[in-house]
């Protein structure tokens, strides 16, 4: 009894062009994906029901892939993950209990590839816009010996992407062999992805967004002669491997045991040009001067007998980080009851730390010299119970119950020097319950009740304001109800939900002692709408899907915090029952698939996007239009005596051009007697075009 949404290997494949995830899951019930890069590739984020990623439970065959410290999940560390994904779940709102992070707007279920007893051999290539282009090699074994099974995938993508110099470059692989028997599986799964992408993060301020929509100041600086430059390795790169071994094995004709044991890697830095930083942020002593001392095309830096204390620098902030634990179900299937006992035991280490790799002015510092480095543990325990019984002919009943440990632990300093050693613990208690309703051979209807508890992440931690309450953790209230009517040529599907929210953690503008924003806690929060999903066949040609979302966000008092860099204070604004930031109240997609000849067919999409605020004060001038998006798929296949198959796909993004952004961020302060702000805005690309084909031998 939840809202779910399956999404099959196939509508994937058909969708895989080389874009992220996000991007294919964008034209799912209640969802909204952006891109830096505008055209997909790179950094990507998914929204659902208005909830960030890091409210968003995400799996891998039952493994959590949220990062454990940011609760988020970060897509480019998976490129063309896609290729490798056999069906994917969403459940939106609590959904069931399942291992990682409390879903407070949503889970993601992927399942990768799944037992193939057919050899097989694959090409997939796209090229398009941008210089965007992907080389994908895929192949299985078949079955062996009618046991053993290998599967393996490699993957190359690079973009310049839509931003200028967003530009990306992807590689990943796959790699999995399989036992199987009559009552047991056995399966070892390495995949791994690599990523170099040149930052595109800050957005655009709004006023240049007029004139030049693919502007990225990130990089910026000037040399000596006062000549603008753009710092070419301005880039992120990160590095991370997955080990999975999975186990399942049918006990007894009704009882089945899974079991999981994973491992994850992570390294990697992101570098940064800064323009005249003070030398004593970095732990530098200032630099003597003999003389006078001048940079050509610059201010004088010191007169006689004075000091340095700025200097040009470029940085690498650092992340190293393991992930390890095992993940454990027993299910007991009977006629009329079913029962599942599982439950997950997780351990992260995450080492933070930032290196100066070159200053104009170097002073006492050392080659690659270290300014913070900090080390965080946490560790996370769950155990779960899931019940499911028959009442009568009609009505199952479900209840679900979950308890969570939390143990986290951060010692040393931060990017900023301070100290940041701290001990967080916390227990919490997830009960769900719900009744499925079938009302007739074709119809069914269903309620339910859910409760689940959410720790603060590091960011909430680290930026706190040591001289107030540490952030308290969120908790979220969850009743759904739905009605299924399925028959021959139409389907619908409707769903109605209230998401109460206490104490979710806002960004209010507040900051802590040295500056930083924080998140502060709400008291009052609420998420309430309607969603629902029909499907004709119009005839033996024509399908046509289209899903909506009517909802209303609220935060029902809401205290923002504006910056007044005259005497350092902030300026208090009270404002209540305010929209919640990024949550439409509209969203809408239109999916039709005309298969207009044999083996050819043509599929438009359009997705409608309401207006968004970019905070929570429902300011019209800090929004986001609303925009309508349209995108047309041509796709064709030849069937020689040869090879299976060789498929021609042709893919036209935005197809009217419109101009519109995704996402933003903004900052505002009073200085002197003026109001001013900071922000950045994320423009998507304009109409581009993707060609794809692929070979299957």
């Amino acid at each position: 009894p939840v809202a779910f949404q399956n999404i099959s290997g196939y509508e994937i494949e058909s969708e895989n062009m080389g874009q992220d995830l996000p991007m294919l899951l964008s034209n799912s019930i209640s969802a909204v994906a952006t891109s830096d890069a505008g055209n997909g590739m790179g950094y990507t984020a998914l929204r659902i029901r208005g909830t960030d990623m890091t409210r968003i439970n995400v799996t891998i065959n039952g493994i959590p892939l949220n990062d454990p410290e940011s609760h988020n999940v970060f897509w480019v560390d998976l490129p063309d993950f896609a290729a490798s994904t056999d069906n994917i779940q969403i459940q939106r709102g609590v959904g069931t209990s399942t291992n990682g992070a409390a879903a407070f707007g949503a889970s993601i279920n992927l399942q990768s590839a799944k037992l193939n007893p057919d050899a097989y051999g694959e090409i997939c290539s796209s090229f398009g816009s941008f210089t965007t282009s992907k080389i994908s090699l895929s192949s299985g074994s078949g079955l062996i010996n009618d046991h053993w099974t290998v599967d393996a995938r490699i993957s190359k993508l690079n973009s310049s992407g839509y931003i200028d110099r967003a530009a990306s470059n992807l590689f990943s692989y796959y790699l999995s062999g399989a036992y199987s028997d009559k009552k047991n599986v056995i399966r070892f799964n390495i995949f791994s992805g690599k990523e170099t992408t040149y930052q595109a993060w800050e957005g655009i301020p709004h006023e240049i967004l007029d004139t030049n929509r693919t502007y990225n100041g990130m990089g910026l600086y000037f040399d000596t002669k006062g000549i603008q430059h753009f710092y070419k390795n301005e880039t992120d790169n990160y590095n991370q491997t997955h080990f999975q071994a999975l186990y399942s094995k049918q006990l007894s004709h009704s009882f089945y045991l899974s079991a999981a044991a994973h491992y994850t890697r992570g390294t990697g830095y992101y570098e940064e040009y800064r323009d005249s930083d003070k030398l004593a942020y970095y732990g530098i002593s200032p630099i003597e001067l003999p003389a006078p001392f001048y940079l050509i095309g610059k201010d004088t830096i010191a007169a006689p007998d004075s000091l340095i204390s700025s200097s040009d620098i470029i940085r690498r902030k650092w992340l190293n980080n393991d992930f390890a634990g095992v993940t454990w179900s027993l299910t007991w299937n009977e006629d009329r009851f079913q029962a599942s006992v599982g439950g997950s035991m997780n351990t992260y280490t995450g080492r933070h730390y930032g290196r100066v790799v070159w200053s104009q002015f170097a002073g006492n510092s050392e080659i690659d010299h270290e300014w913070y480095r900090s080390k965080a543990s946490k560790s996370d325990f769950n155990l779960y119970a899931k019940i499911s019984y028959d009442l009568g002919s009609k009505i199952k009943a479900y209840a679900d119950l979950q308890m969570r440990e939390i143990i986290y632990n951060i010692v040393g300093i931060d990017d900023d020097t301070r100290d940041i050693t701290q001990d967080h613990s916390f227990t919490f208690f997830n009960p769900k319950a719900g009744l499925y309703f079938t009302i007739n051979t074709l119809s069914s209807l269903y309620a339910s009740v859910a409760i689940a508890n959410r720790e603060p992440n590091r960011d909430n931690f680290v930026d706190a304001n040591p001289l107030k309450p540490a952030p308290k953790p969120e908790t979220l209230y969850d009743m759904e109800t739905g009605y299924s009517l399925q028959k021959e040529g139409f389907a619908l599907h409707t769903n109605l939900y209230f998401m109460y929210y206490h104490d979710q953690l806002a960004l209010t503008g507040a900051i802590n002692d040295v500056g930083a924003p924080v998140m502060a806690n709400v008291d009052v929060s609420y998420r309430t709408g309607m969603e629902f999903l029909s499907q004709f066949r119009i005839n033996r040609q024509v399908q046509w899907n289209l899903s909506a979302t009517v909802s209303r966000n609220k935060i029902k008092a809401y205290t923002e915090y504006v910056d007044d860099w005259n005497n350092g204070d902030q300026i208090v604004i009270e404002h209540h029952s305010n929209d919640l930031a990024f949550a439409p109240s509209v969203l809408a997609n239109s999916d039709i698939l005309w298969n207009v000849i044999k083996n050819g067919n043509i599929q438009l999409s359009t997705k409608y996007v309401g207006k968004q605020y970019i905070d929570n004060t429902q300011s019209a001038d800090r929004s986001l239009h609303a925009y309508l998006l349209n995108n047309i798929r041509f796709n064709y296949s030849l069937y020689p005596k040869f090879m299976k198959s060789i498929a021609f796909t042709l893919a036209i993004n935005n197809l009217l051009n419109e101009k519109y952004e995704s996402n933003a961020w903004v900052y505002r302060y009073y200085e002197g007697e003026q109001y001013h702000v900071m922000d950045g805005y994320f423009p998507q690309a304009g109409i581009n075009f993707m060609a794809g084909l692929v070979l299957k031998l």
